[in-house]
């Protein structure tokens, strides 16, 4: 059966999705569960590591801080759009050094910032461990390093590495 279906809750996730967005009926069930069957085969085809999880129990903090911090983002964000042109923005890019290596720390990191809004995962060089970040408003540069230093990367260390 695992050859079948290597990974059957992506797979029964996927179908659900794939129901969800369509309607349901037989032909897209057949047709979702196609899919869904292909991109678990698929998946088991790039052979990805498991994540492996030192402090699983920061994983609640960890949430807590990054719902605060994207309602806070929508908040800011909705302000910036809703005075108009009445403040000048001032977007930019941010480069910062990370010491996470990680490849699933740097994974939900790159989810927690792009889910953010006003930021954007750019780029992040894996030979320097430079992250380059977009920001929508961006008035302190130094601001933003240790936000994701200290707010993001530090917890992420913890429970990844």
């Amino acid at each position: 059966m695992s050859r079948l279906l290597p990974y059957p809750i992506l797979t029964a996730l996927l179908l659900m999705m794939w129901l969800l967005l369509t309607s349901f009926s037989a032909g897209q069930f057949l047709l979702g569960g196609a899919v869904a069957v292909g991109a678990s085969r698929a998946m088991a085809a790039l052979q990805p590591s498991r994540p492996r999880l030192r402090r699983w129990q920061l994983l609640p903090k960890l949430l807590g801080i990054v719902t605060y911090d994207i309602l806070q983002s929508n908040i800011a964000v909705a302000s910036i759009i809703l005075k108009g042109s009445r403040r000048k923005r001032a977007p930019g890019f941010v480069a910062i050094p990370l010491d996470l290596r990680d490849k699933t720390g740097l994974a939900v990191l790159a989810c927690i910032v792009t889910s953010t809004p006003g930021t954007a995962w750019v780029e992040f060089a894996p030979d320097t461990g430079v992250l380059l970040i977009h920001v929508l408003d961006l008035v302190d540069e130094a601001e933003w390093v240790s936000l994701i230093k200290h707010r993001y990367e530090g917890l992420l260390m913890e429970i990844f590495e």
